[in-house]
């Protein structure tokens, strides 16, 4: 048997990747030509591989500029991973911060993915937990696990793509989680990011990659700026009544919100199309998006504008939702400001958290009501306000309640949680803004 390879946690290096994943020894099986047997890096017995699926190759889903990387078929010939069909497998890290503010790009794939099928979570404050039981008190089946090598070896197959699931306010990884990103690298994984310093461009995560043959997905790089467009007024020919959902913070559940906003309109048969902006949603798999936060102000507008475009073109929907980010209100962000400007939204929901005592990231600053939050909002742009979604942080169900309550009292609007009351207050929302949404019945239609 082949001699074991040291441990991760920092044992895998680039210049180790010939070892780690090239030493392979031939495995004679029936019909099975091609089957190799190789030390798996993490010192835990052989991983098996082919070179010769039985099955026919899945091409993956192509989703314009968010869709995963292909990988060509070029590549393809040459990699040692076992292909996968269909959607790509994926372990997130979210050291020490899953369920919390900074991991709100774990706590998102976990409720919702189209572009990845996550297997684990990494989170050693909280190994051994159900991810859904954390987020949600619901199980879902995806475990949170101590580390990468934790998540890694439970696998039969080493899954295709680490996600840095988190979102510090710095936009920077740490040298601990630069560790984690090589040593998934050197497993053979491919790495998504949404971090503002772009991996791709780091000399030594770009080296290790282009030596294990894998993809860097930087989420936040935006197109060339040749590219890019200004805002030209042509969102106004959009037929679809669009809404954006805004919030009072950043952080506080608005793309949560907007796609289970998205979900339950299509299940009433009005069709809907999300327009992601910003790193978890195109993580997601969002078919029309840009990140906003990395694209230069002057372009913002227009890029937005574009994809909005390009959604109603593509999809022609009765509805379009973009996701909001930051909060109109708050001083460290802009992007609420062009979205109401590149977006002409015609109504907008509004999340709030009730409990949340400060700014996320901001202790000296306190939390805008909703009230001002909406007079803000309605002065600034030419649109309206048609409902309130609750985000129940630290509130027990007694509190959610007399929040929907008091709040729907002292608006005069809608208000509703997205993830503890029926989908269908939200859905009653929109059509009660909207009354031209609503399906005709078949009788009367004849």
């Amino acid at each position: 048997m082949p001699q074991e390879l040291p441990a991760i946690a920092g044992a895998l290096r680039p210049q180790r990747l010939a070892i780690a994943i090239q030493d392979e020894t031939r495995l004679t099986r029936p019909n099975a030509p091609c089957d190799r047997t190789r030390v798996n890096p993490l010192g835990k017995g052989i991983i098996v591989e082919s070179d010769n699926p039985e099955k026919p190759t899945t091409k993956l889903s192509t989703m314009g500029l968010q869709a995963p990387p292909d990988v060509s078929a070029s590549r393809r010939s040459h990699t040692k991973k076992t292909v996968t069909y269909g959607v790509p497998t994926a372990v997130v890290y979210c050291e020490r911060n899953f369920g919390q503010i900074d991991g709100k790009t774990a706590n998102g794939l976990v409720r919702h993915s189209q572009a990845y099928r996550i297997h684990s979570v990494i989170d050693s404050k909280l190994d051994g937990r159900d991810s859904g039981q954390v987020l949600d008190n619901v199980r879902n089946g995806i475990p949170v696990v101590e580390d990468l090598e934790a998540a890694v070896t439970r696998e039969v197959n080493i899954p295709d793509t680490l996600i840095y699931g988190m979102a510090p306010s710095t936009g920077k990884m740490s040298p601990a989680d630069r560790e984690v990103v090589l040593d998934a690298i050197a497993l053979g994984m491919n790495v998504v990011s949404g971090l503002h310093e772009y991996l791709g461009d780091d000399p030594e995560i770009r080296g290790a990659a282009d030596a294990a043959n894998v993809t860097i997905r930087d989420i936040r790089k935006p197109r060339p700026s040749k590219d890019m467009r200004l805002f030209d007024g042509s969102v106004s020919e959009v037929k679809a009544i669009r809404i954006a959902v805004l919030g009072t913070d950043c952080a506080i559940g608005k793309r949560t919100t907007a796609t289970v906003l998205a979900r339950e309109l299509n299940a009433c048969g009005i069709k809907t199309v999300l327009v992601g902006t910003g790193q978890t949603g195109l993580m997601q798999g969002a078919k029309y998006g840009i990140a906003m936060d990395a694209v230069p102000p002057q372009f913002c507008c227009g890029e937005l504008e574009r994809v909005i475009v390009a959604a109603s073109h593509g999809e022609d929907p009765d509805v379009i939702l973009i996701e909001g980010q930051g909060a109109l209100s708050h001083p460290a962000f802009c992007t609420s400001a062009f979205i109401l400007r590149g977006s002409q939204p015609h109504g907008v929901v509004l999340q709030h958290a009730p409990k949340r005592a400060h700014r996320c990231d901001f202790p000296a600053m306190p939390m805008p009501g909703p009230k001002s939050e909406i007079a803000l909002i309605e002065a600034f742009a030419d649109t309206r306000v048609i409902g309130i979604t609750l985000n129940h942080e630290a509130m027990t169900g007694t509190e959610v309640i007399r929040a929907i309550d008091s709040l729907s009292r002292d608006l005069g609007i809608p208000v509703t949680d997205a993830l503890t009351r029926p989908e269908v207050h939200l859905s009653d929302m929109v059509l009660s803004a909207f009354p031209q949404l609503r399906p005709v019945p078949l009788a009367a239609a004849e």
